[in-house]
């Protein structure tokens, strides 16, 4: 394994999408991590030799419509010694979020998100023939593959199509279990989308694709239950497609890993006829916030300090255990839940 790793880091950091690597087992992850901080957590990423190090979105704080500042931004990350420590150690992929995407809470009428994706693209040292560069959005997916194993790993692009978030127009609206102003309540109508028409052709495609593990990435939480900020929650019947979808194509091995909220937790999902959906937060490579929201669905967490996850998988087992754990930036492990890869299989 450790010989397929070496060979992997002479490698770019990008590959178009559908190229078959060798198989992995520990791969990590993170997000909300702004361009003019220190991020000593990337050194204690390595630490934990991952295969592969998942960007999750907020990669930079942008905050633009001004390209060049975006692109100052990435030069910013790009010149820190310990992201190029980081990027020479493991393999780096990213999909984005909103802050790096351009805009806070921004979606499809962001009017520069044709320059922000060649930005994005650029950086990430993406191939000129990658599909990423030929279709409308930056989401894609990956494989990795050996002794039999397969694990799919889907970036998902959660701004380029998704429509306008319903606002509360500036009116405080809380019940009894929000102790603070909601910004976003539900669409309640099912001609809202988030992903896109051509994005879910494509990700039913690659639902139905063989693999034992699919580690989907979102820039928004997919597991968690409404909270009034951004979340699919927002998006309820983008949110019960997507389940539907896993019951359709009979995807076994789904999880999640998101990011954005700037903590830490697990989420768990149940829905009828399918299995339990795990969704492991992180959020703080540099970013935290004074409180966490309420989540029905939170089983792990939160974890408030700055930290990163990291997903590993035992394959040496007849069933395979994944373990899901989060790292402060102390390298103490915060949380640790493990499911067997039969519990997450129809």
């Amino acid at each position: 394994m450790r010989i397929f790793i070496s060979l992997l880091a002479l490698l770019p950091l990008g590959l178009p999408a559908q190229t078959t690597l060798p198989l992995i087992s520990r791969i990590a992850f993170g997000s909300c991590a702004h361009q003019d901080k220190a991020q000593p957590i990337l050194d204690t990423v390595l630490r934990h030799r991952p295969d592969v190090f998942v960007y999750l979105g907020d990669n930079i704080y942008g905050d633009t419509k001004d390209m060049k500042v975006l692109g100052d931004k990435y030069a910013k990350l790009g010149a820190k010694p310990e992201f190029q420590r980081l990027k020479k150690g493991t393999r780096v992929l990213a999909t984005w979020d909103d802050h790096d995407f351009g805009w806070n809470d921004a979606g499809r009428h962001y009017p520069f998100k044709k320059e922000s994706k060649e930005l994005f693209l650029n950086f990430w040292e993406e191939p000129t023939n990658s599909p990423r560069r030929s279709h409308e959005g930056i989401y894609t997916s990956y494989f990795f593959e050996g002794n039999g194993r397969r694990v799919q790993l889907i970036l998902l692009d959660n701004r380029t199509f998704r429509d306008d978030l319903r606002t509360y127009r500036g009116e405080f609206h809380h019940d009894n279990q929000f102790f603070y102003p909601l910004d976003y309540h539900p669409h309640q109508t099912s001609d809202s989308t988030l992903l896109g028409a051509m994005q879910w052709q494509w990700l039913e495609a690659e639902l139905r694709k063989p693999a034992d593990v699919r580690i989907i990435g979102s820039g928004s939480q997919f597991g968690i239950s409404f909270n009034g900020y951004e979340a699919w929650a927002n998006f309820p019947h983008e949110q019960q497609r997507l389940l539907d979808l896993i019951k359709k194509t009979r995807a076994n091995g789904v999880l999640f890993i998101t990011g954005d909220v700037h903590y830490a937790e697990i989420s768990e999902l149940r829905d009828q006829g399918l299995y339990p959906i795990y969704d492991v937060t992180s959020s703080g490579i540099t970013s935290t916030w004074h409180f966490a929201t309420p989540n029905k669905n939170r089983i792990e967490g939160p974890v408030m300090e700055n930290h990163f996850g990291l997903l590993s998988i035992d394959w040496s087992k007849s069933d395979p255990v994944i373990k899901m754990e989060i790292y402060d930036n102390r390298n103490n492990q915060r949380i640790e839940h493990s499911v067997r890869l039969s519990e997450i299989s129809f």
